[in-house]
């Protein structure tokens, strides 16, 4: 009898008589990989969040504060306060003209920004499947002018828009933007294309379609992921450029939201940092928005399109 009580045992249950050697390091394996993922994973997650939203933390603890304890940092808590107050939005909203540089904000950023992926779309589709003389050089080209720092690029141009009489308007950063917007785009849409499969245009060809048929129904459909990333950059590019706004326009009704909060709410060595926190507080909700609703595409424009 004692002969068949081993046989009708469960697999892998340990009966009271077996041996002291029996191999338990899948039970304890729990016990050993807790500590280790605590300070392999938790640990840098915990300091890279710490890290990444303190300043938002920061910012939106100071459009909230009273003005009495934006510089008390003896008597008052730096990092908390207990009488939250919305006078800065509120003035913000409405005693300034700052909807008007939001709107001008965003009237720039998306005309720049459809502009943009319009031109980098048919570049990156020429340079990647016409397969003309010179196309990967081009490509490399139009990469390398990518590198080149918009403090040097705005020299030559605010001639120019000086000279088409664009100065202190919002088409003066409409035509400029691409110029550091396009060569960035096309090189990603250009590692996007190359991921659908040829086969696909080569059917299409076969039954008749031109090249423009097939980048409108074929390419485009499967490079929305792509143009979604192109577009995220693009835009959070323009809404955060701060070099050509500045020199471009001058009216303080023309401004675009990081001159305007920079430039009307420092008067000399004074600064109003509840009017500046809660100017920058609102200005990132859009991004914010923005990129809640389309981070999935953005991640997935890096793995590709279609498999083959």
């Amino acid at each position: 009898m004692t002969d068949i009580l081993p046989k009708l045992a469960a697999p892998g249950a340990v009966l009271s008589g077996s041996s002291p050697n029996t191999d338990t390091r899948e039970g304890m394996s729990y016990l050993e990989t807790l500590p280790r993922r605590l300070v392999t994973l938790y640990l840098p997650l915990g300091i890279i969040l710490l890290v990444l939203l303190f300043p938002f933390y920061w910012m939106v603890l100071t459009a909230i504060k009273p003005d009495e304890q934006l510089l008390d940092m003896e008597r008052v808590s730096p990092f908390w306060t207990w009488t939250p107050t919305l006078k800065h939005i509120n003035k913000l909203l409405f005693e300034t003209q700052y909807p008007r540089w939001l709107w001008n904000t965003m009237f720039i950023a998306v005309a720049a920004t459809f502009l943009s992926i319009a031109a980098s779309v048919l570049s990156a589709y020429a340079i990647v499947r016409l397969r003309f003389r010179g196309a990967a050089y081009a490509g490399s080209l139009i990469f390398l002018a990518y590198l080149v720092p918009p403090s040097i690029l705005f020299i030559p141009l605010s001639s120019v828009v000086f000279q088409y009489g664009l100065f202190d308007t919002p088409f003066a950063l409409i035509l400029t933007y691409p110029t550091i917007l396009i060569p960035f785009s096309t090189w990603l849409l250009m590692g996007y294309f190359k991921t659908i499969p040829f086969e696909l245009e080569e059917c299409a060809l076969i039954d008749g379609a031109s090249r423009w048929q097939i980048l409108i129904k074929i390419i485009l459909p499967l490079a929305i992921p792509g143009l979604i990333s192109a577009f995220i950059f693009c835009f959070t590019l323009c809404w955060n450029e701060f070099i050509y706004a500045l020199t471009f326009l001058s009216t303080t009704q023309n401004k675009t939201v990081p001159v305007a909060i920079v430039n009307e709410f420092v008067d000399g060595d004074i600064y109003r940092w509840g009017s500046l926190m809660a100017g920058a507080l609102v200005g990132s909700l859009p991004l914010v928005i923005l990129y809640a609703f389309f981070v999935e595409h953005y991640v997935s424009a890096m793995t590709g399109a279609v498999k083959e």
